[in-house]
């Protein structure tokens, strides 16, 4: 209400106002029932101002009146027409929804509802005209856009004939309280999760909650938390890489990091938080998710895995060799049909035979227990090696291949079978996806300090969305075609495990329409050499 319709409420007051002629004037006798005190109220401003009361008050009229002006001041009210047409609103409404008055009057109540909420608004109008009070939960929309909640009681409105001619609402602001439950059922649902929750203080380092699941697993109490820091959790250790995971979050203006490590005997994921707040302080957010039970399936799985392909690769080797030496009339001249489709059988297997090796490299990869043999060896001598195998599938294609590079010995320690199994990838993966009686360049490029080895094909090039999962795991590509081109999609990331384990580096450029560069750079120097990785770490591309 604004100070000028205050003064005159209160100057009404003294006027005296009955209940009998307020309701009168909302549409007859009965229409309107007493527990429309909250309409009397939205509707107090514009009676007032038509000064039509008596001249003196009994105390029941002037208590009344006290409480119209009371609940005024405490309440959003607005008034809408038949049409939807926002006609009146007293000064907590502007207070609250930050609009002018001239922003609102006139216009339709739809302005202050989202797209979301329109349904709600239609509901509302379909029970006043069927002449019930509606009450609720509204949400609304402020004058800046955002929104907030309000709990309702909207009620039809009348004319001297009874005709229906609109509604009036009264509002209260009730989302400070919907945060706040909301708040409390967050609080519960964490308090009863599995997995360990850690809230820690940014600036001062000490522990600001942790839920049932962590604290059973210090056997502490509730009230063992008070004064406890990040850095008193667990064995020394382990809790400061913890620690050092939360300040490096600040250090380096990021919000979120997650590893694994074992804490307190157990493999765990660990996630980490940054909630800033205005102070410029803040709080960091620690999950811990116990992975044993995972743990322990990718054992089994790897030991079932590698048990099997053990157990088949024997058995598939010999018949690969018998296959061989009847296909080589070692036993006599074979009719040509039996000799194709003999010849389709050894090539089945020299596939299967592939996909058994690469599953075993996989296995060893993901225990960290690649082996590397580094000798000294001539890298140029490894590009010829690996081209002349390659001769068979060059020449179904039609393929032009060139060498550049390997006139004289470039000697460096690596590991020459795993580096002819890198180069055989590359080679296979170019005239797959060369266009036929395409050219593909095989370069080797001398610094003072390494070795790079390329691959160049012109076929169709790696699509844009595919490029980040080349060296993944089972990689499906758009232009991969697995079932006509073969392959497991498992050798790209084998070779980067393979690099990355002999302290090299691996990579890719590429052109769609125009062709793909795979190469890989190694360290002379042999103490550059480090261990395989292990786990996931090879699905991200260098």
């Amino acid at each position: 209400m604004t100070s000028a319709g205050t003064s005159f409420a209160i100057g009404s007051i003294f006027s005296g106002v009955t209940y009998a002629t307020l309701a009168q004037l909302l549409g007859g006798t009965g229409i309107v029932p007493v527990a429309g005190a909250i309409a009397v109220a939205g509707l107090a401003p514009l009676l007032l101002s038509a000064r039509i009361f008596p001249a003196r008050p009994s105390s029941v009229q002037f208590e009344t009146a006290q409480r119209l002006v009371a609940l005024d001041q405490h309440a959003m009210v607005n008034i809408v027409d038949k049409n939807n047409i926002l006609t009146e609103v007293n000064q907590q409404f502007l207070d609250l929804t930050g609009y002018a008055r001239e922003d609102v009057i006139g216009k339709p109540v739809a302005v202050l509802y989202d797209d979301n909420s329109k349904s709600l608004a239609l509901d509302i109008r379909g029970h006043l005209a069927r002449g019930e009070t509606w009450q609720g939960e509204t949400p609304l929309r402020h004058a800046d856009g955002s929104m907030f909640y309000t709990q309702a009681t909207i009620m039809p409105l009348y004319d001297e004939q009874g005709n229906w001619s609109g509604s009036i609402s009264a509002r209260t602001d009730v989302t400070h309280t919907n945060e706040l439950v909301a708040q409390r059922d967050t609080a519960q649902t964490l308090h009863e999760l599995r997995d360990d929750i850690w809230i820690v203080d940014a600036r001062s380092e000490q522990l600001v909650y942790m839920n049932k699941a962590a604290k059973s697993r210090f056997g502490w109490r509730p009230e063992d938390i008070a004064g406890k820091f990040a850095k008193d959790i667990g064995e020394a250790a382990e809790g400061s890489m913890i620690l050092e995971a939360c300040r490096n979050l600040i250090e380096k203006g990021e919000s979120f990091s997650s590893f694994e490590m074992t804490y307190l005997g157990l493999p765990f994921q660990i996630s980490v938080k940054y909630l800033a707040d205005r102070n410029r302080s803040g709080r960091f957010l620690v999950l811990l998710c116990d992975i044993s039970e995972q743990v322990e399936q990718e054992r089994r799985k790897s030991e079932f895995i590698s048990t099997v392909s053990h157990e088949l690769r024997s058995p598939l080797t010999a018949i690969k060799g018998s296959m061989g030496l009847l296909l080589s009339n070692a036993v006599g001249e074979l009719p040509s049909k039996a000799h194709e489709l003999l010849e389709i059988a050894h090539r089945n297997a020299d596939r299967l035979v592939l996909i058994i090796n690469d599953i075993l490299d996989l296995e060893k990869i993901s225990s960290g227990n690649m082996d590397f043999d580094s000798q000294a060896v001539d890298i140029c001598a490894l590009v010829r090696e690996s081209n002349a195998a390659n001769a068979l599938i060059q020449n179904r294609f039609s393929l032009d291949v060139q060498t550049t590079g390997i006139g004289t010995p470039i000697i460096l320690h690596t590991d020459p079978d795993r580096i002819i199994q890198v180069l055989n990838n590359f080679l296979s993966n170019a005239c797959k996806f060369s266009k036929p009686s395409g050219r593909i360049e095989i370069a080797v490029a001398d610094t003072d300090d390494h070795v790079r080895v390329s691959v160049k094909d012109e076929g169709a090039g790696i699509p844009i969305e595919d490029q980040q999962k080349v060296f993944a795991r089972f990689a499906d590509m758009a232009n991969s075609d697995r079932s006509k081109k073969g392959g497991t999609g498992l050798g790209l990331s084998i070779c980067k495990a393979i690099i990355d384990g002999l302290g090299g580096t691996i990579g890719f450029d590429t052109q769609e329409g125009i062709g793909t560069t795979f190469y890989f750079v190694l360290p002379k120097n042999a103490e550059e050499t480090r261990a395989a990785p292990s786990g996931d770490g090879l699905a991200q591309v260098s």
